[in-house]
């Protein structure tokens, strides 16, 4: 049996890893989680590296990561060292190296820390399967331990620390052959290289486990972390990352699902947010997951709410009654009812179109709107023709709107719905087949009216509920919205399902999240971070974000800008829509899979990603990868559908998943031919024009 991948499940508390020295800096232990980024020049021009490392030192980073590709660059790190030094400036530098031992080797005599890659740093990627005996399974791990001993000892000599870093899309044919593309094949493929130097007795080593897919990345980090509590006794500090996440809105939830839903349980001594953006823009994301967690550890601690309280219970209220929850110390002799290592959605009943077998839902909050008339639906996905009276509905188009104590006194379209609240509902609605009501628990427990079909309660789960879960053992037909005041909301509701499911009640759950940050990239942080980490372990059948537009100071996000009033819900809808694609439980748009660039990158890769994106956004459910190399081609984007990958200086080589289809294409006319590809192979339909 594994022993916990964390400190706690119940209230956030770091995990404990070991110390690592990098330069000037400590990683791990008690010590701040570090932020981090990576240049996109060309480490052979020294001038724009050192200009650019400046301005991500300035903006905030406590590393700067160089690519370090070959011999030429790994020596030239020399001169990028000596003259930010000759500025005034000592933050550590990391090489970041991928095939080649001999550039590790030398930068590791220069830089504070160098990056090696256990998928290609001696295995190599040709996507074979070759059936291994566990001879042969041995001597190729007696390979690698005398080709990265070398590395080791210069470490050890230059007092340099290692990061080993294992990418999911870039797993070797040896490791995919045994243990398939699988989050224990990245696991296995790090521990390799991690046991060869402890053998070595050199310990200064941060580990990393990196995925475009939030859920692998996910779980490969917990199971690496039970591996080497088990193995080991001890952790190593770990180095978190959503590879290849992309930019703007979808760049941000991809990342704060996978670093925040770990960084939720205490996990993480230094994180990079990897967005296809100039780095100095990934900082300011980086300090706004640190900062959400650097006062986290205040369990009872209340935030400020938004609801009324005929949905949130007051803030007294719910102090006086926190400490009084059966399972206020923990899970107690409530064991988990899934598996924190492998997805498996929670089994419930199908109540109306949630829970069972359906797609997550999504609500629209309409709570603070004045009014409610047909055009205001255009921002949530539907938009009214009156010439031929029909209705056009979007992908992303919500399922239910939230409207408090107002009523709609139009037509909606077949796929919507509204709920109101209890009070309004039993004296004013007379058509129940669109309209449904919302109860408090106390309201539930007296009402002697109820719909026949679909009823929603709103659960604080920071108090004593057993009156009401007495009850559900009675009803059908219930929805639960569960929410929670506390700074530790995942943790809380994560609390809260398991123990109501362990009392066999399956009702289906939909996630109530509010956030009352002053950015947007606040708030779309700690919607991910909280709706998506229950997510991702399969809890939840539908999502609604609320926020006070008022509130927000800064609402631009990579040049996208949300107005206060109509499109706040435009960016509460996307947002629930894109938190729900990144967990892949909710497909309703393309998926780009893109790195943040580099000094490798062989064009202009924001450009050419926002060119990629205008003419391919419509088609539903595609996975799309830009890769500014090949060394993040064929292996990083693994899980894509089709490649777009820089293969020489204005060459780009298009792959259908694993296969290249067209090689060195001028770039100019790349992105018609990756059009034509998508169309030969049949997926490709043309974009309706709407007037």
């Amino acid at each position: 049996m594994m022993s916990s991948y964390c400190s706690s499940l119940t209230k956030y508390k770091r995990l404990k890893t070991r110390e690592v020295k990098v330069g000037n800096l400590i990683i791990g232990g008690n010590n701040p989680v570090r932020i981090q980024t990576m240049t996109t020049t060309d480490t052979m021009d020294t001038a724009a590296t050192v200009a650019q490392s400046i301005r991500c030192i300035k903006a905030g980073a406590e590393l700067v990561r160089i690519t370090a590709p070959s011999k030429n660059e790994a020596e030239n790190l020399q001169n990028i060292k000596d003259e930010l030094h000759k500025r005034g400036y000592f933050t550590p530098l990391v090489a970041d190296i991928h095939f080649t031992p001999n550039a590790a080797e030398i930068a590791a005599k220069i830089v504070e820390k160098v990056r090696v890659n256990p998928g290609n740093y001696v295995d190599k990627k040709k996507f074979e399967q070759i059936e291994y005996t566990d001879a042969e399974y041995a001597e190729e791990i007696e390979r690698i331990r005398e080709r990265f001993t070398p590395l080791v000892l210069i470490c050890k000599e230059y007092e340099t620390a290692m990061r080993i870093g294992t990418n999911h899309g870039s797993l070797s044919d040896r490791i995919m052959s045994r243990y398939g593309d699988t989050a224990n094949g990245m696991v296995e493929s790090a521990m390799e290289f991690l046991r060869i130097a402890r053998l070595l007795d050199y310990h200064q080593i941060i580990l990393s486990m990196k995925s475009s897919n939030p859920l692998v990345m996910v779980q490969a980090y917990r199971l690496l972390i039970t591996h080497m509590q088990d193995e080991f006794g001890e952790c190593y500090p770990l180095h978190l990352g959503v590879t290849e996440a992309g930019d703007g809105e979808d760049g941000r939830i991809k990342s704060a699902i996978g670093i925040g839903s770990l960084m939720e349980d205490g996990i993480g001594d230094t994180i990079r947010v990897s967005l296809t953006e100039d780095p100095e823009f990934e900082i300011p994301v980086c300090k706004d997951l640190v900062e959400r967690y650097q006062t986290l550890d205040m369990r009872y601690e209340i935030q400020e709410n938004l609801l009324q309280p005929s949905l949130l219970l007051d803030n007294e209220e719910i102090k006086r009654t926190s400490k009084s929850l059966s399972h206020a110390e923990g899970f107690g002799d409530s064991p988990l009812f899934y598996s924190p290592f492998e997805y498996n959605r929670r089994n419930t009943l199908q109540v109306n179109n949630i829970g069972g077998k359906n797609v997550p839902i999504v609500m629209a909050d309409f709570m603070m709107a004045k009014s409610i008339a047909a055009a205001d639906l255009s921002v949530i996905g539907y938009r009214y023709d009156a010439a031929i009276d029909k209705w056009n509905i979007a992908d992303a188009a919500a399922d239910y709107i939230y409207t408090a104590n107002k009523l709609i006194d139009f037509a909606l379209p077949g796929t919507l719905s509204f709920i109101c609240n209890y009070t309004i509902w039993n004296i004013a609605v007379t058509d129940v087949k669109k309209c449904f009501p919302l109860f408090t628990p106390y309201e539930f427990l007296g009402a002697e009216k109820k719909h026949a079909t679909l009823n929603f309660i709103s659960v604080c789960v920071d108090v004593d509920n057993t009156a009401l879960i007495k009850k559900l053992h009675e009803e059908k037909s219930v929805v639960l919205c569960i929410y929670s005041a506390k700074k530790n909301a995942m943790q809380q509701m994560r609390m809260f399902i398991n123990d109501i499911t362990n009392q066999k009640i399956n009702y289906p759950f939909v996630i109530a999240v509010e956030s009352m940050k002053t950015t947007i990239d606040a708030q779309l942080i700690e919607f991910s971070a909280t709706a998506g980490g229950l997510l991702l372990d399969g809890m939840g059948d539908g999502i609604w974000l609320i926020n006070d537009p008022a509130k927000i100071e800064n609402n631009v996000v990579s040049g996208r800008t949300y107005l206060a009033a109509t499109n706040n819900y435009q960016f509460l809808n996307n947002t629930s829509f894109s938190i729900l694609q990144a967990v892949r439980t909710r497909i309703s748009k393309t998926e780009y899979i893109s790195c943040p660039s580099c000094g490798r990158t062989l064009f202009d890769l924001q450009e050419t990603t926002s060119k990629i994106r205008n003419v391919t956004n419509h088609l539903k459910g595609l996975k799309i990868a830009v890769m500014g190399c090949i060394v993040n081609g064929p292996g990083e984007m693994a899980d894509a559908d089709f490649g777009y990958v820089g293969s020489g200086v204005g060459k780009i080589t298009l792959y259908r998943g694993k296969e290249v289809v067209k090689k060195n294409i001028n770039s100019e006319v790349a992105v018609d031919e990756l059009i034509n590809l998508l169309k030969e192979s049949g997926v490709w339909i043309e974009q309706e024009i709407i007037y």
